[in-house]
């Protein structure tokens, strides 16, 4: 390998770390704005409701699941990322939520809209810094990806909206199924979701091509 491709890896293996944590910082600023979660903490939450399992666990669980289905599927999606994804996000979500709780306690509504579009414009980032290293996805993210580069099915802004619109349906399932009550549903759904479900996609688009493929490659697309 040269000193130049070498440069590379690392480069690429900087931003890999940096998106994960991000993207747990992103997922940590959604539940505590308690205004709806992104979709697949949706699906995590709703399952939490039904499972006798902390948060970090069931997370674990869900995407664990995913990643199966991804190996069988198209395993170039799988990587170093995806396994320090997997083992990591959940927990680091919990450990959040608890220091958020100490330094921010009772936020007001105008903190919590802050934390939301910090959480929203964070995790798109983030995504988007995962997409661009290439060492791998969630395997929640590995679907999208998926159906639209190994089927050719659409593009990755609109999969992206039925991959999460899904999520969102199934966790708002099981959050019912596990006896959530109606007036506690914006902890599985609420206006963070619905806005996730549908600019996630065009954001995450929006940041490959305008920053993370720019920093990694050195060119913006057009």
């Amino acid at each position: 390998m040269t000193n130049k491709a070498k440069a590379k890896l690392w480069k690429r293996i900087v931003m890999s770390a940096s998106g994960v944590l991000l993207l747990a910082t992103a997922v940590t600023l959604y539940k505590y704005a308690a205004l709806g979660v992104d979709p697949l903490s949706s699906l995590v939450a709703g399952l939490d409701e039904l499972l006798p399992m902390e948060f970090g666990t069931v997370y674990l669980l869900a995407n664990g699941i995913l990643l199966i289905v991804v190996l069988f599927v198209d395993r170039h999606y799988i990587g170093l990322t995806t396994f320090i994804n997997l083992f990591l996000v959940g927990y680091v979500v919990e450990w959040g939520e608890k220091l958020l709780g100490i330094w921010i306690p009772q936020p007001a509504l105008g903190i919590r809209i802050f934390l939301l579009i910090g959480g929203i414009l964070l995790l798109c980032f983030a995504l988007a810094m995962l997409i661009s290293a290439n060492l791998g996805v969630s395997a929640y993210d590995a679907i999208a990806l998926i159906i639209v580069n190994k089927w050719n099915k659409g593009k990755l802004s609109y999969m992206r909206i039925v991959t999460d619109t899904v999520s969102i349906l199934l966790g708002t399932g099981f959050y019912f199924m596990g006896g959530g009550k109606l007036k506690d549903i914006p902890t599985i759904v609420g206006v963070g979701t619905i806005i996730s479900a549908f600019f996630t996609g065009p954001l995450i688009a929006f940041f490959n091509a305008k920053v993370t493929n720019p920093l990694l490659y050195g060119k913006t697309e057009e």
